[in-house]
């Protein structure tokens, strides 16, 4: 193509789309009308709930709530210039203290923490501190009326049990002071060698009969007060019941569905006639079903033992059935630790982890004393001979003294670091033991209301001791660290070191007849020791 030539270019045809205007105002008007006379459009939609109102929002209020926000703001900065904060450093912190904040920021320093408490005091008011001060002396006060002395209101039938014991123990403290005088009056070098004796055949204890008692650990173990009978308890839920010193099982008990804590018998159980002839039948070689021997024998419903659980069940059992005979309820949930027969066998203790201990009147089933006071769960619990004074041990490192005949707290055990988990009372009846978590056991004088020996007793925490129970010449103490050990009274020296089970020991106890001692251990065995004089 050459320049020359020319190019013709064809025009194309225009088209006009015109203005939309007037289609949209068409629209709205026929949208208005039929809005108005309430008809539907052909989406079906109503058309009387569109919005064409002049209605708007007014946004005064709203700027006016930014602008007095705004002033506050202002006005909370001038009140903190002008507020007067101490420049000492440390009354900052003190300030900031009692106002619960942090005392001190990351990377902050004395001007910053003085600006953070301005600030704050700018928010709380001037007086904040002040009122702070106010508040914590009000709670501290109303702490002090709680620690104050405060009584349950009990049953009528707790006079009659007060005044009961009251008769009870006096005449045998009475004659324990007349035993006293008359032991006194011996020479001394009598009651020295007397002593001397019982201490050496507690230094000549050896293992004189191992049993596995149960399936599970065996937590603990107790005598029974002819010395012809032990019962344990073990966390499978049976008690049994052991001849001494064949170590023969003589009774199953079922009743308990979880981890029976302890077991012990009334102070007037007594080896029953159906018992002995079990033992020699059994030493003869005869056999024969123990249901079958027992359902010849007297159906006595007299209590002879008693046993708790973590559940909070105490049964009652009799040598007859190996079904609790009665229940004592209202502990449950919380979990049952100990249960103790009061010396006369009239009344049981149970202590609980409700920070209560309870008293029963086994005659009429009935709880007599809910009595309260530690601060934690209460662990163990023991009666002195007499009948007049119980001692608790609690979680809480303290123990109490109790009068039942009055109520009242005589005295107050503090001294341990640790849970007190086993008290007893030496024959004397002036003189106890607490074993507690922290490896100690200590010896109190009630005459002189304090601790007098501190025994250095184990390595691992202390979880029973008891008294020689005819003089308390002696004692024993056990062990989680898989020994039981004897301990000479007064000067509290070493006799000897109970070393056979392969586990923690839980549980011990001294014969009546000063002439076995049991341990119970964690390795689900059980253990008796007596003297190997060889």
């Amino acid at each position: 193509m050459s320049d020359e030539e020319e190019v013709v270019i064809k025009k194309s045809k225009q088209i006009h789309y015109g203005s939309l205007e007037e289609q949209e105002k068409a629209r709205l008007a026929a949208l208005a009308a039929a809005a108005r006379e309430g008809v539907e459009d052909s989406d079906g939609k109503d058309l009387g709930d569109i919005q064409i109102s002049n209605e708007y929002m007014d946004l005064e209020d709203e700027m006016s709530k930014d602008k007095k926000a705004l002033l506050e703001e202002f006005e909370r900065r001038r009140k903190a210039r002008q507020l007067n904060v101490s420049t000492d450093d440390d009354e900052v912190r003190r300030s900031l203290r009692q106002l619960g904040e942090p005392v001190c920021l990351f990377g902050e320093g004395p001007a910053e923490r003085r600006v953070r408490l301005r600030d704050l005091l700018s928010y709380l008011g001037e007086d904040a501190i002040h009122k702070k001060l106010e508040e914590e002396e009000a709670r501290i006060e109303r702490d002090r009326g709680r620690e104050g002395t405060w009584y349950h209101e009990g049953p009528p039938e707790l006079r009659d049990a007060r005044l009961w014991i009251a008769r009870y123990s006096l005449p045998r403290a009475k004659q324990r002071l007349t035993k006293a005088r008359e032991e006194l009056k011996l020479p001394g070098s009598i009651r020295a060698a007397a002593k001397q004796e019982s201490q050496r055949k507690a230094s000549a204890m050896s293992i004189y009969c191992s049993q596995i008692g149960d399936t599970r650990p065996i937590s603990f173990c107790r005598f029974s007060n002819d010395s012809q009978m032990l019962i344990t308890s073990s966390w499978s839920g049976l008690c049994k019941v052991w001849s001494v010193p064949e170590c023969r099982p003589l009774q199953v008990l079922h009743g308990h569905t979880c981890n029976v804590s302890s077991a012990t018998f009334h102070p007037a159980a007594a080896l029953p006639q159906h018992f002995r002839d079990k033992i020699n039948d059994a030493s003869e070689g005869k056999t024969g079903t123990p249901e079958a021997m027992e359902t010849n024998e007297d159906k006595s419903e007299v209590c002879a033992m008693a046993s708790c659980a973590y559940d909070g069940s105490v049964h009652l059992w009799n040598f007859s059935s190996d079904r609790p005979m009665a229940s004592l309820g209202g502990h449950a949930p919380a979990r049952v630790a100990r249960v103790e027969f009061h010396p006369s066998g009239r009344f049981l203790a149970t202590t609980v982890f409700d920070h209560s201990w309870r008293l029963w009147d086994l005659e009429t089933a009935t709880e007599v004393l809910h009595q309260e006071g530690h601060a934690k769960p209460v662990y163990s619990i023991a009666f002195q001979g007499d009948g007049s004074l119980a001692v608790t041990g609690g979680m809480d490192a303290f123990g109490r003294v109790w009068d039942l005949r009055t109520g009242r707290c005589v005295m107050f055990l503090e001294g341990h670091v640790g849970p007190l988990l086993a008290v007893d009372c030496a024959p004397q009846a002036y003189q106890l033991a607490t074993a507690a978590a922290d490896h100690q056991t200590k010896i109190w004088d009630l005459r002189r209301r304090a601790s007098i020996y501190t025994i250095p007793a184990h390595t691992h925490l202390v979880s029973d001791v008891r008294y020689q129970r005819s003089h308390g010449h002696f004692l024993v103490t056990s062990s989680y660290d898989k020994t039981a050990k004897l301990w000479s009274n007064p000067a509290w020296h070493p006799l000897r070191t109970l070393s056979g089970h392969d586990n923690k020991v839980m549980s011990a106890d001294i014969s009546l007849d000063n002439k076995y001692i049991a341990t119970c251990s964690y390795d689900r065995t059980f253990k008796l020791w007596a003297p190997d004089l060889a």
